[in-house]
């Protein structure tokens, strides 16, 4: 399974240039991907720079074959009743089992930039490794508080799949929405996290648990030292523009399942590309 993850800053490059068309040719260059995951996709924001348009549109007109799946953290109304849409988008070519949307945590932060914020979780069935939970997610920036009850709610929502998966409900073969659904353990979390490894809510995504009737210890797993090993993570932000920090970063990263952690083979950032103000991420599982 390949994947490639980018904050694409509504496609946005710093040429100030709004191309989608962009962005889904770097993701390419990068990988002949199966999954595509997307932050900071835009519909009805016209008042932003470059006036995106429609992007989810865009990007399915751009994207034969794959499935779009847009979860929009930020969807309101102008006061002349026009609808304006911002998040994740996910485009896979894989056989898709379910799609949820979970709104993260919100709290109340005074006189602190936020907005609402979401992760979008696609079970997809892969032929090598079963189904597979990719989760995309962008975490708040300005508020640590809010990016801190954001990241416990991510380990959360791994927890309770996991959990799903070891104490499945009662079959049901009905039809209805009570259905029996695709639960699984394994899982790839990715997407802008807006922190950096040294800040404290990266050992929080990664704490250990354990679920029901289960003694070993699970866990999400940064990929990057499972490939690169004590190498410092290659920037992904801030790389050629400082506007929001003197020195370029690691913010965008690609965390694994327990099970998965073994089969890692590659993660690996574009660090050359300016279609956006983040550079995007490669990632592969044999």
């Amino acid at each position: 399974m390949k994947l490639v993850t980018w904050n694409t800053q509504w496609c946005r490059g710093l040429d100030d240039v709004v191309d989608v068309a962009r962005i889904v040719d770097g993701a390419r260059a990068m990988a002949d991907f199966d999954v595509l995951c997307l932050q900071e996709i835009a519909q009805g924001f016209d008042t932003l720079p470059g006036q995106p348009g429609d992007q989810p549109a865009q990007l399915q007109a751009l994207l034969p074959g794959f499935r779009i799946f847009f979860c929009a953290a930020v969807d309101e109304f102008t006061a002349d009743g026009k609808r304006q849409r911002f998040g994740n988008l996910i485009a896979t070519r894989l056989p898709v089992a379910q799609v949820q949307h979970h709104a993260l945590p919100w709290p109340a932060d005074a006189d602190v930039r936020s907005m609402p914020r979401m992760c979008s979780v696609m079970t997809v069935r892969d032929a090598a490794l079963g189904p597979v939970r990719v989760m995309t997610t962008h975490l708040e920036y300005y508020s640590k508080v809010q990016r801190m009850a954001q990241a416990r709610a991510l380990r959360q929502l791994h927890i309770d799949g996991c959990a799903q998966a070891a104490a499945p409900p009662l079959k049901d073969d009905s039809g209805s929405p009570f259905q029996t659904k695709t639960h699984t353990p394994h899982a790839i979390l990715c997407g802008d996290f807006n922190l950096a490894a040294s800040e404290p809510e990266y050992p929080v995504m990664q704490a250990p648990f354990q679920v029901d009737g289960d003694a070993a210890a699970h866990a999400l797993h940064d990929a990057w030292p499972l490939v690169h090993g004590a190498a410092l993570h290659a920037p992904t932000f801030r790389l050629f523009d400082r506007t929001y920090g003197p020195e370029p970063v690691a913010c965008d990263f690609v965390f694994v399942s327990e099970g998965l952690a073994s089969r890692v083979r590659r993660i690996e950032v574009d660090s050359v590309t300016r279609a956006s103000d983040h550079q995007p991420v490669v990632f592969e599982l044999d």
